[in-house]
């Protein structure tokens, strides 16, 4: 697809969404974008799934991780000659009717990650997860030296610069932590966020994400790029301003 951001398409990594997958593609593909599926192993019909819609499919013959997919999907999108890439999970979670107010953010704000931010309908976040992820922001945020409004949101706009950290050493979930920091750190890129409602009513498979054992990763990942970056008085200072939030929310 052809914007003023250039040319992109959607990376969606998924495991076992034999439930959802065609309907998250499918609307995907009505708004005329390309689509890149990463099938990390999957044992139920999801790969079978998509090999029947018109959209790239790459396939693990075993589980690597979401990093390894990511990993695999951002170097096919370069092989393809995208400049950007929006990611957004396969099980539901994320709509394909928030993708024109992330890209219409990402053309406001160029040299900038976009995040779908779960900032609406906060209720439906279980406290467990809602907790796990105000610690990862926190540090997160603090590691980037930038205030960031939901680091764990799997739907993001990546502009070149950012598919350009492809080969960051980061596995699972840690490296979307990891990509956000050196982006921020390394590429001098901004993060900005466009609210979109948190969706937890129970229709969706069990999340592959651990709030203890993910977190605590993460958590230690991003301890030591603090440390890494130095100035750590001032990081942590500059990431407590306001996050920058662009609520372009159609009106009604």
């Amino acid at each position: 697809m052809n914007t003023t951001v250039g040319r992109w398409c959607v990376l969606i990594p998924c495991l076992n969404e034999e439930a959802a997958i065609q309907s998250v593609v499918e609307s995907v593909l009505a708004l005329g974008v390309p689509v890149i599926v990463i099938d990390d192993g999957s044992d139920d019909r999801t790969p079978e799934i998509v090999a029947t819609l018109p959209v790239t499919l790459l396939r693990h013959t075993k589980r690597h991780g979401k990093g390894e997919a990511l990993r695999h999907g951002f170097r096919e999108a370069i092989s393809q000659g995208y400049d950007a890439v929006l990611t957004m999970d396969g099980d539901g979670q994320h709509q394909a009717s928030d993708i024109p107010r992330i890209v219409a953010a990402a053309a406001k704000y160029p040299q900038h990650i976009v995040i779908g931010s779960r900032l609406l309908e906060r209720e439906q976040q279980p406290k467990g997860r809602r907790r796990a992820n105000a610690v990862a922001d926190w540090g997160i945020s603090w590691a980037c030296a930038q205030p960031i409004a939901d680091t764990q949101s799997g739907q993001r706009w990546y502009p070149r610069a950012a598919l350009d950290l492809v080969d960051l050493p980061a596995e699972n979930f840690v490296f979307e932590a990891a990509i956000l920091i050196a982006a921020s750190r390394e590429k001098k890129l901004g993060v900005v966020s466009v609210p979109i409602a948190s969706r937890y009513n129970g229709e969706f498979r069990l999340s592959h994400f651990n709030p203890v054992g993910d977190v605590t990763r993460i958590t230690l990942y991003t301890i030591g790029r603090v440390f890494h970056y130095g100035h750590i008085i001032a990081s942590h200072h500059h990431s407590r301003g306001a996050p920058i939030i662009v609520d372009n929310h159609p009106a009604g």
